[in-house]
């Protein structure tokens, strides 16, 4: 036993320029990469959470304007059905106007056509008037030529 110790105590003197030696690997690591490794990690955590943040600014921003863009298309649609139904309602009360005239003018011609087959009615009147006074007269001169010339007293 005595001999393993003796042969352990002699492989751990030998070992101590490596340990050594790796410590100061370990250090000359840790104050050369180490560090520098930590710094560019940070800045691009910070670049990252920075690009992030623009990212989500930017996103924000479109929401907005897309917002604004459907608002200002939702009114204009208003706004076309706006001037649609005033177009609409204004060809109805031109339209309604122009059935007023024709009606008017439609009345005025029936009136003008009664009067005229009034005048023509009265007219006729007058004329079969006349010919059945002419026709009477000459029924009666033609029954009472005979009866005065065969009676004729």
């Amino acid at each position: 036993m005595g001999e393993t110790l003796n042969q352990l105590g002699e492989l751990l003197l030998s070992s101590i320029p490596a340990i050594f030696s790796l410590l100061i690997v370990w250090m000359a690591y840790r104050w050369i990469v180490y560090g520098r490794l930590q710094q560019v990690l940070g800045e691009r955590q910070a670049r990252t959470e920075g690009a992030v943040k623009q990212a989500q600014e930017q996103i924000a921003s479109a929401e907005e304007r897309t917002a604004e863009y459907e608002r200002k298309v939702r009114e204009a649609r208003a706004h076309i059905y706006q001037a649609q139904d005033a177009r609409r309602r204004r060809t109805m009360e031109e339209r309604e106007a122009a059935l007023a005239e024709a009606r008017k003018q439609a009345d005025a011609m029936v009136k003008d056509a009664r009067a005229g087959l009034e005048k023509e009615k009265l007219a006729a009147k007058a004329g079969l008037q006349q010919q059945a006074d002419g026709l009477a007269n000459q029924i009666i001169e033609s029954v009472l030529k005979p009866a005065v010339a065969a009676g004729g007293r």
